[in-house]
């Protein structure tokens, strides 16, 4: 019988979400504060106000108070609800649809997640790029005064636009990779084999997805936008402000430290995550 067309059992969900939970609010805590300085490094390379302005090379841990504390929550949901979304699709799926349901679980996952990410992103980004030398109070208490509860999201949209990409690309190369070095070496893989996947597939993933990630870093530390700027003509509209006065390459902002950060960051990550999940599992069996 053709093996496209044979039913396979779906991908693994067999774990409790409360484990991925927990695993994926380990994995966020350990690679964002990990990896923090490439990322305010990044962060004023994208921004619109120039790298020196923004800070340059001092403060390279400002706003690291808002990341400790949203990003475990951020990370658990993420993989609370990937794990959520395999676990509601039929009992059996074809082999060759698991990239969909990887795609569709992530998307999932991304817009559930970037209700807690969003807000904290705002003000981390803001304090790395010394936002008028606001602390993470008083930049939370002003952007709800411009602009209500819309001030903690803004770029919502844009984040959206730039993580459901990335993730579409990054978790069906994780799982194919995963996949193909278990059957190759017929053994389930360590907490490191299944790092060096997540490096990759990240690496890949954020290579595509950069000029995403340069438009929603301006957005976030814009003032001036209005609130239908989370859209996606507008979204459309700032890259092609970016392009028009600073060029293409502009849109590659911050290409280096991004590529390093998340093939490094997926390591950690995915890493972090399997193993936690592994010590989860064996603490409550």
């Amino acid at each position: 019988m053709d093996s496209r067309s044979s039913p396979a059992v779906k991908p693994s969900t067999c774990q409790p979400l409360s484990t991925s939970f927990l695993g994926g609010a380990v994995a966020g805590v350990s690679v964002d504060i990990a990896l923090y300085p490439l990322d305010t490094l990044k962060t004023r390379l994208q921004s619109q106000y120039g790298f020196w302005n923004s800070g340059g090379f001092k403060g390279i841990y400002k706003g690291v108070g808002p990341t400790s504390i949203g990003s475990p929550l951020s990370g658990g949901l993420f993989f609370g609800t990937y794990e959520a979304v395999k676990k509601v699709l039929p009992a059996e799926i074809p082999e060759h649809y698991y990239p969909v349901v990887h795609m569709c679980s992530a998307s999932f996952a991304e817009i559930v997640c970037c209700v807690v990410k969003v807000p904290m992103e705002i003000v981390k980004q803001r304090r790395q790029a010394s936002y008028k030398n606001m602390s993470s109070i008083q930049i939370l208490i002003s952007a709800v005064k411009r602009e209500g509860v819309y001030g903690l999201y803004r770029g919502y949209g844009s984040t959206v636009l730039r993580d459901i990409p990335f993730s579409v690309i990054e978790f069906p190369i994780w799982e194919w990779l995963k996949k193909t070095w278990k059957t190759k070496t017929q053994r389930e893989l360590s907490a490191v084999e299944v790092a060096v996947c997540g490096a990759v597939a990240g690496g890949v993933a954020a290579a595509l997805t950069t000029p995403l990630d340069v438009v929603k870093t301006q957005i976030m530390l814009s003032e001036n936008v209005s609130a239908r700027h989370t859209t996606s003509p507008s979204i459309s509209s700032f890259m092609r402000s970016i392009y028009r006065q600073h060029g293409f390459t502009r849109l590659f902002a911050g290409f280096v430290p991004r590529i390093t950060m998340i093939m490094l960051g997926g390591g950690i990550f995915f890493g972090v995550y399997d193993e936690s999940c592994k010590l989860v599992n064996q603490h409550v069996s």
